[in-house]
């Protein structure tokens, strides 16, 4: 049943100024708002990844909102790569 409700799949990389500034936060309840679920972390190389499964309008939205991030986020570029939903279980945390 959760599998045939989800209806969109995205990985996405934001660069930029986004370590420090509240991104992985602001990610997170942006996506619970939207009622996704996924994951959200910070990269090593200084850029945050995450991973969003929902109604394909919720999951555009969610990645509009990546473009432009939290007060204080200087994003450069998002990069998209879509995928088929894996039916993630409920939430949408931060890792670590």
């Amino acid at each position: 049943m959760y599998r045939q409700c989800m209806a969109a799949h995205v990985h996405l990389v934001i660069s930029g100024l986004v370590q420090g500034v509240g991104f992985r936060f602001a990610t997170q309840r942006e996506a619970s708002r939207l009622g996704l679920r996924g994951w959200v972390r910070n990269r090593p190389d200084g850029r945050v990844e995450a991973v969003a499964e929902g109604p394909s309008e919720a999951v555009e939205r969610l990645v509009e909102w990546c473009h432009r991030g939290p007060a204080g986020a200087l994003v450069r570029e998002v990069a998209v790569e879509r995928g088929q939903p894996e039916g993630r279980s409920e939430g949408f945390t931060i890792e670590r």
